[in-house]
């Protein structure tokens, strides 16, 4: 199964996270599911780094390689067909980044693995973080 994980459960799974559901977790320990890591998230998570509202236990490029490498996530790159997608969603969620992981999940065909109830309104395919 592809999964595509939402910027806190990846978070969450790195720091062991009881806020992480059991069975999230077994979906992401599963070998034979693929792991998508989007560039939005490493967007986003530079974004918040710079604004203080996030430390990383190393600098963001160091960070994302070795994650990438260590828990086999297979990189996701924002393309146009992604983008163009977003353009047409209904203005249901305001961030810029979830709408863009949404977009992905359809034109990935993926589950969006996240703990934001309001991206179940999308129609697209949702799995409980």
């Amino acid at each position: 199964m592809k999964l595509l994980l939402d910027t806190h459960v990846l978070l969450w799974w790195l720091h062991d996270s009881s806020r992480l559901r059991p069975a999230t977790r077994d979906l992401i320990a599963e070998a034979k599911n693929e792991l998508l890591w989007s560039a939005a998230s490493t967007w986003e998570l530079g974004i918040k780094v710079h604004l203080g509202k996030l430390r990383l236990p190393e600098p963001l490029p160091v960070f994302v390689k070795r994650t990438i490498r260590s828990q086999g996530l297979t990189s996701l790159p924002v393309e146009h067909e992604h983008a163009v997608v977003v353009a047409d969603l209904p203005p249901i969620h305001r961030d810029p980044f979830d709408r863009m992981l949404v977009a992905q999940s359809m034109v990935e065909s993926a589950r969006l693995l996240t703990a934001d109830p309001q991206l179940r309104a999308y129609g697209v395919d949702c799995l409980e973080a």
